[in-house]
């Protein structure tokens, strides 16, 4: 079941891989789709008519940035489910592509933040004066993915710790 599920999740780190990449090209080809995608899910109070397309490539170039990190972090997430696929459960690969995956998840935490930072000032910079907005958030959300983070850098230390075991298991063998 081990495998299967961890063949499972390389598979679908791969699919992310591929896919996100020609949705984030499509959404850069068609601005005027990620503008109105961006329209629905800021929450900030925006005078959305003053947004230039010059501000909403700006905006795509910010997104595709931030989610970019994820997928960095991603692909280090599927080479040690890869590796747990074909039964290498402790090994030092395994441990550094879940510590660059964990490290990688941090950046993004910071990044999400910064994004929004950005994104308020970008979107606010028309506004007349005393209307720009300098947003900033760090919730549950963040909390989250931080003990993810955290908690995935304690199972690369396991692997390394189960290693050593499993090699001197097989010495007494």
């Amino acid at each position: 079941m081990t495998r299967q599920l961890s063949r499972t999740i390389a598979l679908g780190c791969t699919a992310l891989l591929i896919s996100v990449p020609v949705f984030a090209l499509y959404y850069l080809l068609n601005i005027e789709e990620f503008a109105e995608i961006a329209r629905n899910n800021i929450t900030l109070p925006i005078q959305w008519q003053t947004v230039s397309v010059m501000q909403w490539y700006t905006l795509w170039l910010l997104t595709a940035t931030y989610i970019s990190i994820g997928l960095i972090g991603l692909v280090f997430l599927r080479r040690a489910f890869t590796n747990f696929a074909q039964g290498q459960l402790f090994s030092y690969s395994n441990s550094r592509n879940l510590r660059q995956f964990s490290a990688f998840l941090l950046i993004q935490v910071l990044a999400k933040v910064l994004l929004l930072i950005l994104s308020s000032v970008l979107l606010s910079m028309n506004h007349p004066a005393g209307e720009k907005i300098f947003a900033v958030q760090f919730g549950s959300g963040e909390i989250k993915m931080i003990a993810v983070a955290l908690i995935m850098w304690v199972v690369s230390d396991l692997l390394i710790k189960g290693s050593r075991l499993e090699s001197e298991n097989k010495q007494f063998i």
